[in-house]
């Protein structure tokens, strides 16, 4: 192992995760899907906590993971607000939410296609918006994003850098270009204040610093 792979992998493990989370990626593997990484999750909590977030959207619950980070991060009033379009991601979604001691009032588990959920919410209501779903629609999801976002709230987009394809120019396939499109989206917006993290398989945060976005 090479010595980045190495600091990679003490970062993923510097801090356990409990039964609730284990459980929650036990069942993201039964379903086949894809939870953050550990050290993802963690800075999105630390994300939350930072904002004193009390109003979150999350594209693409899973099982539940990055939620339980979300809500262990946000006041103890916040709610989440999660999108997913399998119905059965939501039902472990909710056990594992469940398992981790909040109560349902806390999480709004929208079952839908989120570019058709995304247009009913709230403008410049949230103070944290996740982008973690279907990857050939994260510029269509950055839209919907930057006009929910509050000033002063931040994006976070997972698997920025995905499997490592985003930094290479051999790979165009659609999922990779589109992903590349909404960094260079977010890179080019003045509004924003970006910063791109190696965090599990990659994580983009940006600061909106005013309406402009």
């Amino acid at each position: 192992m090479t010595n980045e792979a190495a600091n990679w992998a003490y970062a993923e493990d510097f801090l356990a995760e409990d039964r609730a989370l284990l459980a929650a990626r036990d069942a993201a593997e039964e379903l086949g899907c894809v939870p953050v990484f550990p050290a993802v999750g963690r800075t999105l909590q630390v994300l939350a906590r930072t904002l004193g977030a009390r109003s979150i959207v999350e594209i693409g619950t899973g099982t539940g993971v990055a939620s339980i980070h979300l809500l262990r991060g946000m006041e103890a009033t916040g709610v989440l607000t999660t999108i997913d379009l399998d119905a059965e991601h939501h039902r472990a979604a909710r056990r594992a939410i469940t398992a981790a001691g909040f109560a349902p009032e806390r999480a709004r588990l929208i079952t839908g296609r989120a570019l058709e959920v995304l247009p009913r919410l709230t403008d410049g209501g949230y103070d944290l918006v996740l982008i973690d779903a279907a990857k050939a629609e994260y510029p269509m999801y950055l839209e919907h994003a930057l006009r929910l976002l509050r000033v002063g709230g931040v994006l976070a987009i997972d698997n920025a850098l995905w499997h490592g394809r985003v930094a290479d120019p051999a790979q165009r396939d659609e999922e990779t270009t589109a992903i590349r499109v909404t960094l260079k989206a977010v890179r080019e917006n003045e509004a924003l204040t970006p910063v791109l993290l190696t965090a599990g398989d990659g994580l983009l945060v940006a600061l909106k610093d005013s309406d402009a976005a």
